[in-house]
């Protein structure tokens, strides 16, 4: 019986995506910061951030890597993957990483010449450009559920 594995996260690209390709498929990956907000007892607001590793594959991969970009926000639905192997002194060592399955790209607005957001402005991409990237990425999701699961 398979156990339910499914994340939801959403925060900002830390840094520009890499990507890998092989003969077989390619992989984009990039680290994800989560912020979390905690009210003490005394009022005060504490900020506690996570990072997450995240892969993303095949054409979902591609998507991601012309999408994807620094400080630009995300939601990932995907689910949690564990690497294990043995470090050069023969120790067990373990990483958790998310395996993305889909990805949205929050809006991302003009800046004034102060370089602070316009909010007048409106997104920076035209409809049309939106447009060829939702069909993009409605393909790629589409291509995803028909691409056989690669184990590494």
């Amino acid at each position: 019986m398979n156990a339910l594995n499914q994340i939801i996260l959403e925060g900002n690209v830390v840094r520009q995506p890499e990507k890998k390709e092989n003969v077989s498929f390619s992989v984009c990956t990039f680290p994800l910061a989560v912020n979390r907000f905690i009210k003490t007892a005394d009022g005060r607001t504490n900020e506690e951030v996570s990072y997450f590793d995240v892969d993303s594959f095949g054409n979902l991969a591609d998507v991601t890597c012309k999408c994807a970009f620094k400080g630009r926000g995300v939601r990932v639905v995907g689910r949690l993957k564990q690497e294990r192997w043995k470090d050069a002194d023969g120790k067990g060592r373990s990483k958790v990483k998310i395996i993305a399955e889909h990805i949205e790209y929050k809006p991302v607005y003009k800046k004034t010449d102060d370089g602070s957001p316009d909010e007048n402005a409106g997104p920076a991409l035209t409809k049309k450009q939106k447009l060829a990237l939702l069909q993009e990425a409605a393909m790629a999701a589409k291509n995803e559920q028909e691409v056989e699961q690669v184990e590494f």
